[in-house]
This record gives structure tokens, sequence and C-alpha cells, in this order.
């Protein structure tokens, strides 16, 4: 990939967990990881049917070549086991900014300090090796779960756009909007470091 602003191979690698390039290779783990039904409960997408998870992460590896998105697999370091993903999108080097999406790791996992690392690990490279302006995220308005983790990280919210998208049952659903500029990183960086101290501690 080469959009003059990501250039792959991009490898982050934190205390717990690594966040590899998404490959062929890793597709049959990470299609077990998403096994879990419960995972899916509030969202858009079921990733644990194979009719709509392969085509979805082979589609995520051809838009890294585009240049418009960047996936990644979640792997927890101390089983070299893959436990979920998360990915770069809405990628707009001229505008400095980019997305942070699709991100969903196994159930046994919540809570813990895995999101957190993730999310300090894609927003340390976001601001200071891409040097942006913006990272946005977004959710289902109704899906609170997802809704506080952003928030948790740092997210300031921005308001909720009404029947942005189509569910893929037909029925359009509203998103809440958050992000984090480059003005917040320092405080939010503190943030989510203390937060994963705390929890490593109990």
């Amino acid at each position: 990939m080469n959009n003059n602003w990501i250039y792959h191979p991009v490898l982050l690698k934190g205390d717990e967990i690594e966040l590899l390039p998404l490959e062929g290779e890793h597709l049959e783990d990470l299609f077990l990881a998403a096994a879990n039904k419960e995972i899916w409960e509030l969202t858009s997408v079921n990733y644990s049917v194979e009719e709509i998870f392969y085509p979805n992460f082979n589609n995520a590896m051809n838009d890294r070549e585009k240049g418009t998105a960047y996936p990644f697999v979640i792997v927890h370091k101390n089983s070299n086991k893959i436990i979920g993903t998360t990915r770069f999108i809405e990628i707009c080097p001229n505008d400095k900014k980019l997305e942070i999406g699709v991100t969903w790791i196994m159930k046994e996992y919540w809570g813990t300090t895995v999101n957190l690392e993730c999310k300090l690990l894609l927003l340390n490279y976001c601001f200071e090796t891409l040097k942006a302006n913006r990272v946005q995220f977004r959710a289902k308005d109704n899906n609170l779960r997802s809704r506080k983790a952003i928030e948790k990280i740092g997210g300031q919210f921005e308001g909720i756009l009404r029947k942005d998208k189509i569910e893929p049952n037909g029925i359009p659903r509203n998103t809440a909007f958050y992000s984090i500029l480059d003005d917040d990183w320092k405080n939010v960086k503190e943030s989510i470091k203390n937060q994963i101290e705390i929890k490593t501690k109990l």
C-alpha cells in the first residue's frame, strides 16, 4: 500500500498485544475468533457467518492495495493467538484524517487491557507517525457498549447522523460520531496509559 501516507507493512507492538497487517493466512484463525454470536448482538454485521466474513475481509485486503483501508489482526502475545481485528478506514491523507473502525475482540478479552492497548497503539501511530489532525470513530446510536468503549478512550461525541446507513436487513440506522484531534492527543494518551496501569494492577 502506498498512498504517500501509510506504507505497508505496519506492525504495532505493545506489552500484551501486537497488531499485524491482515493477510490471507490469518483468515481461518480470525474466523474462528468470530464464532461467538454474542459479539454481534449489537452490531450491524455478523462476522460469525462464513458467507459474510470471507468477502468482507478479502475486500479489506483489496482496499489496502487501493489505499482506502488498512486492516489488522490483533494477536495476543502470550498465547500467539489471533483474538480480533481492527482497521483504518476513510483514509484521507490530503486532509490528514482517518477513521478507526471494524474493531472487535473475542468476548473473553472484553473488559481487559486489550482494547485500551489496541487503541493506544493505533492512535499513537496516527498522531505521532502520520501526524494526523483528526481520528474519527463511529457506532450505531443504540450500541451502548461500543459507544462507551469509544468514550472511555477519550473520543469526543460530535452528534448523530439520522438514517446514516441502511442495515443488511434493509432497516435504516442512526450513527453516532466521535473524534480525537491532535490537540487532544497528549491528554488522551496519558489517560489511556493510566487506565491500562490500573487494570494491570487489578
